[in-house]
């Protein structure tokens, strides 16, 4: 890597890059660095202390690292940033509603993973408050940075009226919720 890790303070130094890839079964991935150099190990510990289980293949990230016996490791997580030219595939059902810009003034509502299917591309969560399914579709998930949720997972969302009821129109971490209050 082309840090030079003799000058980075002991809390690490930061990085911008790329996520390769991430797997939440494995629970770990590895980010390329902006820079260039060795792989940077991402362990899902770090990525669920920023308050995400997973993050999307090709996301933008900022992080701090730190050099170990075993190579160059996240330590921190910054920002995510949803893969560029993430393109929404033409289909469809609700997927032409979510393809719709999100309107950054609907609020951020807190809410819990009711159970997600990655393989079937959609899952369900509730917004704390209220009895009715909030629908998450797979495309908001990647365009959120997101590749996959776990059934209880707290998160925050944009929530939208569509044609089937209530749908997320974005994800983000719990915390981002509690930001805004």
């Amino acid at each position: 890597m082309m840090l030079n890790m003799s000058d980075a303070d002991k809390d690490g130094a930061r990085v911008s890059g790329t996520v390769k890839w991430f797997d939440p079964s494995k629970g770990f991935g590895f980010v390329v660095a902006n820079e260039g150099g060795p792989d940077i190990l991402l362990h899902a510990n770090v990525l669920r202390n920023f308050g995400q289980s997973s993050v999307a293949d090709a996301a933008g990230i900022e992080i701090v690292v730190q050099e170990t016996a075993r190579g160059i490791q996240a330590i921190e997580v910054l920002r995510i940033d949803p893969p560029a030219g993430a393109e929404e595939p033409e289909s469809e059902g609700p997927v032409g509603e979510i393809s719709e810009p999100v309107d950054l003034s609907l609020p951020l509502e807190p809410a819990r993973v009711k159970w997600f299917d990655k393989a079937k591309g959609f899952g369900f969560a509730n917004v704390f408050g209220r009895d009715e399914d909030v629908f998450l579709h797979i495309e908001v998930l990647r365009r959120s940075g997101l590749a996959d949720l776990q059934p209880g997972e707290a998160v925050s969302l944009r929530v939208v009226e569509g044609k089937r009821g209530r749908m997320a129109t974005q994800v983000t971490s719990w915390e981002a919720a509690l930001k805004i209050e």
